[in-house]
């Protein structure tokens, strides 16, 4: 920071160069807001296609949902979970019951649910949120085991062909 001496003759001067600018020039020179619901670039659901699908207990499958990004909260609420506590094994069910915001028609999602999965969805489900917490994408590398080919899937469950 670099400092001035002021004295009497430029105390007017630095007065005016420092004086807030009025309210008009203010407004003009801030940027503007979006408006609500403008996309900022940053992508904070995922649609994810599970597996096996959890089936409810009126019989019918849920395959399609959706995963929010995880917060710092997400993160550290289970640790004071009693479940949890007593077997550390429970952390991802009370993680994924936290972040996952719909399985089919189901948007209250829980721990109850999670624990219902079969374990491949909830295998699937882990690494989806490693990926989309940690990557910040649902892609994924992979090799043709025919050509041994690379090429990059996106597991959030789209149809061959859709970007």
């Amino acid at each position: 920071m670099r400092r001035r001496t002021v004295t009497a003759g430029n105390l007017e001067e630095i007065l005016q160069v420092t004086a807030p600018a009025p309210a008009a020039e203010q407004t003009a020179a801030a940027p503007a807001a979006p408006p609500p619901g403008e996309d900022h670039g940053l992508r904070t659901e995922f649609e994810f296609e599970l597996p096996r699908g959890y089936v409810d207990e009126a019989g019918t499958v849920h395959r399609h949902g959706a995963m929010r990004l995880a917060t710092a909260r997400d993160e550290l609420r289970p640790q004071i979970d009693l479940r949890v506590k007593e077997n550390p094994a429970y952390l991802s069910v009370v993680l994924l019951s936290q972040v996952i915001t719909r399985i089919g028609t189901i948007t209250d999602v829980h721990a109850g649910i999670v624990e219902r999965m079969y374990a491949t969805d909830v295998a699937f489900l882990q690494d989806f949120y490693r990926r989309v917490n940690s990557e910040g994408h649902t892609r994924a590398a992979v090799t043709c085991p025919h050509c041994e080919g690379g090429f990059e899937v996106d597991l959030s469950g789209g149809r061959l062909g859709e970007s």
